[in-house]
């Protein structure tokens, strides 16, 4: 029988929630509730005055008792920077951010690539943590700025690995490019009506965390890895920690 583990990607929007208030106990209620392995995590603060100057990441894992933990910064601000954070029960065996961003917008993108040890003498699983642009031609530039990365042209077929995160894809227009185009499935894919192998998948609905209409945040899978399960989080607490949802998903590690 395969390792199973538990993911969850969420954008915690600097743990400020919709009420404009910073409470990061707020989003480790929610991950404590959840009990997740690898957390992928968007909008991590490091050394800003909005979050106390924390270092989220290191404080997240702390809380969560998490061992291992790694921070690709994206954004530098006047006082601090922010980027993507994963963090994991596993050791990780390497890191690296990706730089995802293009000349035309002002906002610099990045994705976090992480290789996890799950189990000795099981290859690794390799981990892309990513937040895109907020542009459809701007989403599309990035996705292929990742395909050739070396990190990712790198990975055969056969290795497991997640592409996960906030993708700000909401007509689903880079669904094709992974499931398609780099053989991937869509573990945030939902369909619905008596002919769910015929109808057309949507998205699990995450954003805004209070009243969802767009699917966001998610979730592609390829290699030795057998979806068991996915949903979004239900607790009332978070419509209002953050203004996305976070999304939890069970695999078997084949």
């Amino acid at each position: 029988m395969g390792l199973l583990i538990r993911i969850v990607t969420y954008n915690i929007h600097r743990a400020i929630g919709v009420d404009r208030r910073f409470r990061p106990e707020r989003v480790v209620r929610i991950l404590h509730h959840h009990n997740p392995d690898v957390v992928l995590l968007q909008e991590v603060d490091e050394g800003a005055p909005r979050s106390r100057e924390l270092d989220m990441a290191r404080e997240l894992a702390a809380e969560l008792g998490f061992r291992f933990f790694a921070v690709g910064h994206n954004v530098s601000l006047r006082r601090g920077r922010y980027g993507n954070a994963t963090l994991s029960r596993f050791p990780i065996l390497r890191e690296r951010n990706i730089d995802l961003s293009i000349e035309t917008s002002w906002i610099r993108r990045g994705c976090q690539h992480t290789s996890i040890v799950l189990a000795d003498g099981r290859p690794p699983l390799e981990v892309f943590n990513l937040h895109l642009g907020l542009s459809a031609r701007e989403r599309e530039v990035q996705v292929e700025l990742l395909a050739r990365s070396s990190e990712f042209a790198g990975l055969g077929p056969e290795a497991a690995c997640l592409v996960a995160g906030d993708f700000n894809d909401w007509r689903s227009l880079l669904r094709p490019a992974f499931t398609n185009g780099m053989g991937f499935h869509c573990a945030t894919d939902r369909r619905s009506g008596r002919t769910r192998r015929l109808a057309k998948p949507r998205p699990l609905l995450t954003f805004p965390s209070f009243s969802p209409r767009g699917g966001l945040d998610r979730i592609y899978y390829r290699g030795p890895l057998r979806l068991l399960g996915v949903r979004r989080c239900r607790l009332q607490v978070s419509r209002v920690a953050s203004d996305h949802l976070p999304v939890i998903a069970e695999f078997q590690v084949g």
